[in-house]
């Protein structure tokens, strides 16, 4: 999926090289929404995603503990 996102800004430099800016423009916007849906999916995707134990969204098994340290 990243050669996509390489390939649409690819495809953006030589359509500015061009002289077609809009286009340009355009294809810079789909390689943005391409790669926001590449880290989202890369993220979030119970097969493939990045594991971050330090995101934690259970509850602890235990309570913290508060007050002075003894």
């Amino acid at each position: 999926m990243m050669l996509a996102v390489f390939a649409v800004m690819t495809l953006a430099l030589i359509l500015g090289w061009a002289g077609r800016d809009r286009a340009a423009l355009a294809a810079i916007a789909a390689a943005f929404i391409l790669a926001v849906w590449l880290f989202l999916f890369e993220v979030y995707s119970p097969e493939y995603g990045f594991r971050m134990p330090w995101i934690s969204t259970e509850a602890p098994d235990t309570p913290p503990r508060t007050g002075v340290l003894t």
